[in-house]
């Protein structure tokens, strides 16, 4: 039985001058933004207010083939056939593929239709393709969105089409589904997101149709590689953005706003305010030992809680705020635990800012204790020796 619910490591204070956070005013009715080297929440409003995604709502879509390809569940050249019934109901419904009746695009291609062209058609086609129907993949995207920590979140269709309240989504989730696409999926994110163009199906005259990503952070801002803009008369004018520079990624979220290029304008300016802004400390490097955690009937009485990657706190550029540190764990933690298996928190408070979480883990393995020291636990335990 854990002793105590929650263990509190006091770590580092370094005392210094706290600024206020830097101010952002925005045109748009909802926005959210995160910077994920630190996981410093660095603006929100709105932020879990529920909102049709429109478009954006294709992110869960490629989130849901992402983890079926690295589950070897589908692979990139599986070819697909068009069926005629898919086709009619999608041709000039919306942003398209230019699918056709009886073509045979690959899952791969599919992802492109996806993520660079927005395609209506090439969402429903990997949809049907992954999930048996549409309506059975929706119900896999909104398992999926609640077991990556989407808790506001639903899904009805892979478009995000308008379907009277049953897709919802906030700010606040598509910014945590944002985030989860870059980290459990690097390599498949870099090779499909960011691309600047796409070439699929022809015109009437038989030339190849080749239309632009409509990403509007594209060439406008440093590192920019991310990742969906959503648009329905309904849900106005969305995007949901991500750019990496010197180490740093932000993943931005804009809802609402009334017309494209308001939609681009905000949208470079938020993401120039989150780099320009604010900056980040230099907190530990990836493997350093930074506490250790109590361990249940193990065959060793604790474990060492490591940095996964290199951690940093995400503070107002210029300024010398204040840093509270420490750790968090539900413990003891019981064995076995697996060497580098998440079982802490390290929560960073800079100033008067909101708590910036980073997960710590295992830096070794700890199997389960022997028989007898099992015993021998139980008997300290209950004579209160423990």
């Amino acid at each position: 039985m854990n002793k105590k619910a929650w263990a509190f490591l006091p770590l580092i204070i370094l005392p210094a001058t706290s600024l206020a956070a830097p101010a952002y005013e925005t045109d748009a009715p909802i926005a959210y933004m995160t910077d994920l080297s630190s996981g410093a929440v660095l603006f929100e409003k709105n932020a879990d207010r529920q909102i049709p995604p429109a478009s954006m709502a294709k992110m869960m879509t490629v989130y849901v083939a992402f983890d079926q390809i690295q589950q070897g569940k589908v692979a990139l050249d599986k070819k697909v056939k068009i069926q005629r019934a898919t086709w009619q109901k999608w041709q000039g419904q919306g942003s398209t593929m230019f699918l056709a009746a009886d073509d045979t695009p690959t899952i791969k291609d599919l992802l492109h239709g996806v993520i660079t062209l927005s395609g209506n058609d090439a969402s429903v086609v990997l949809a049907e393709t992954l999930g048996g129907t549409e309506e059975n993949f929706a119900q896999i995207m909104t398992k999926t969105a609640k077991k990556i920590g989407m808790s506001n979140s639903r899904f009805g269709n892979s478009t995000g089409w308008p379907d009277e309240g049953k897709t919802m989504v906030t700010a606040r989730d598509l910014g945590i589904l944002g985030a989860r696409l870059s980290k459990d999926f690097p390599d498949l994110y870099d090779d499909f997101f960011g691309l600047s163009e796409f070439t699929w199906g022809k015109t009437n005259q038989g030339d190849p149709i080749t239309q632009p990503n409509r990403n509007p952070l594209l060439g406008k801002i440093d590192g920019a590689d991310g990742l969906k803009t959503g648009h329905t008369e309904e849900a106005g004018y969305g995007f949901t953005g991500s750019a990496r520079q010197n180490g740093r990624r932000l993943v931005s979220v804009l809802a609402g706003l009334d017309s494209y290029g308001g939609r681009i304008d905000e949208s470079v300016k938020f993401m120039n305010w989150g780099f320009n802004a604010w900056e980040t400390r230099p907190l530990f490097k990836k493997g350093d030992r930074i506490q250790a955690a109590e361990v249940q009937l193990g065959d060793a009485s604790v474990v060492s809680l490591v940095a996964p990657a290199d951690l940093a706190a995400t503070l107002p550029k210029g300024s010398d705020d204040a840093i509270r540190m420490k750790v968090r764990y539900n413990g003891p933690i019981k064995a076995p635990i697996a060497a580098g298996q998440e079982i802490a928190v390290l929560e960073v408070i800079a100033g008067d800012s909101q708590p910036q979480t980073m997960a710590l883990v295992a830096g070794e393995a700890v199997g389960e204790a022997g028989f007898f020291d099992r015993v021998w636990a139980g008997l300290k335990s209950l004579l209160g020796l423990a």
